[in-house]
């Protein structure tokens, strides 16, 4: 409905104004004149108000791309308001978003303003918002345009930037800048020790303290600083768990997500390479990069991740990584073919890190009858889950429980370590 119509209003002011005037002068009865009397100004001044064009009426949103919790406002623009004086809005609630005010519904008049309708992602992914009906009324209320649908707007919501930092240097560093200190001497700020000068040495690397002391000339020798290719392999096969968005609880989906995303953003503004593959149905696979549009990429490539697809685990992670580079892979670890895949590349002589995104979701809610058969096939799962656990530690591959800030110091530290002790090959 496009045009303009009567309201009920309208109608019923006219019916009674006509009814009182002819049955005042029918039945000669004054008084029904008299009681007719304001409506028949009601009418006549609803009728005299009818606007001559029905408006073009367009919502737009401020933004298009958020990160969790953030929000955004849609707003009217309506090309001709001549004749119009309240304006009312109803949008469509979708699911992980928060609507302001509460139930979608808002109306004022032009004179204060076109009204807004804000919305706040809860849950990273693709959200639709803006599908709503507008209504727009003339002065006295007789006349309406409308409801006019309006269509909905894509939203992309990033994973939220969860507080993440870690001070530990990544094993086996092999780019060419960057802040992790290199096994090799070269140009950098660590010191790495103090030797006589040899031909070639840098003057400004002499040290004069020692020189005067020993009556020979000494140079100042320091660790290279070098940058890490870092992969992230995000286990998009299952969503256990029910998601409350960031008000509530996580599935296990989003605690993989967000620790991707966090990570993703603690590797980059530290200067690193950072590659991203997602394992699922409709997976995809972003190659080392640095930088802020990196990881605008990496953010865009995590909040596309469908939790409701179902894919099978391939048998081999096929990432295309050197021996310096170190792989993360943020899973529950719950599917024997990932774990089948972490383990190939971890005798492949990559560094790799599992990190334990499960949370609670094979918990028993409280009360729940432990001989119950969800209850028993909860614990069968995470009996054979530990048991693969156990395994891939045996194979030197540390599994660490996503804990947030600071998870990952503890092990990278160990790797560092490790990687420095010298292995004997057969």
């Amino acid at each position: 409905m496009t045009s303009w119509r009567p309201t009920p209003a309208l109608v019923r002011a006219c019916l009674l104004a006509l009814g009182g005037i002819a049955g005042g002068i029918v039945l000669g009865q004054e008084v029904l004149v008299v009681l007719a009397a304001p409506f028949v100004v009601l009418a006549a001044v609803g009728l005299a108000s009818r606007p001559r064009q029905a408006p073009r009426v367009v919502a737009r949103l401020d933004h298009h791309r958020l990160h969790e919790g953030q929000g955004t406002t849609s707003r009217l623009e309506v090309d001709d308001l001549t004749g119009v004086e309240h304006v009312t809005r109803v949008g469509t609630r979708t699911a992980h978003v928060a609507t302001s005010p509460t139930y979608g519904a808002a109306g004022s008049l032009v004179a204060d303003g076109l009204p807004g309708l804000e919305f706040s992602p809860r849950r990273w992914g693709r959200r639709s918002v803006g599908a709503e009906r507008v209504a727009l009324t003339s002065a006295w209320a007789g006349w309406r345009c409308g409801p006019l649908d309006l269509p909905e707007s894509g939203l992309v919501v990033l994973p939220q930037r969860a507080p993440y930092d870690s001070r530990a240097e990544v094993p086996q560093p092999d780019g060419l800048v960057g802040r992790h200190r290199s096994r090799r001497v070269g140009s950098g700020t660590e010191l790495e020790g103090i030797r006589p000068f040899v031909a070639g040495d840098r003057l400004k690397r002499i040290t004069w303290p020692v020189s005067l002391r020993t009556g020979e000339l000494h140079v100042v020798t320091t660790r290279a600083e070098q940058d890490a290719g870092v992969w992230l392999v995000v286990d998009g096969l299952r969503d256990l768990g029910v998601s409350g968005g960031i008000d509530g609880a996580a599935s296990t989906l989003d605690l993989t997500v967000r620790a991707a995303a966090a990570l993703a953003e603690h590797h980059v503004r530290t200067g690193d390479r950072v590659g991203l593959l997602v394992v699922a149905a409709d997976g995809s696979r972003v190659p080392l990069g640095s930088g802020p549009r990196h990881l605008q990429r990496l953010h865009g490539t995590l909040a596309r991740v469908r939790s409701g697809a179902r894919g099978t685990a391939p048998e081999r992670l096929d990432l295309g990584a050197g021996t310096g580079s170190v792989v993360h892979v943020l899973s529950p670890m719950l599917f024997t073919p990932l774990v089948t895949a972490t383990a190939s590349l971890q005798r492949r002589g990559a560094s790799v890190v599992v990190i334990d995104t499960l949370g609670g979701a094979l918990d028993a809610p409280e009360g729940a009858d432990r001989l119950a058969l969800p209850a028993l096939a909860a614990r069968m799962r995470r009996i054979e889950r530990d048991d693969r656990l156990r395994r891939l530690a045996e194979l030197g591959t540390p599994v660490v429980p996503w804990r947030g800030a600071r998870t990952l110091d503890t092990v990278l530290q160990q790797l560092a370590r490790r990687e420095r002790v010298p292995k004997v090959r057969t």
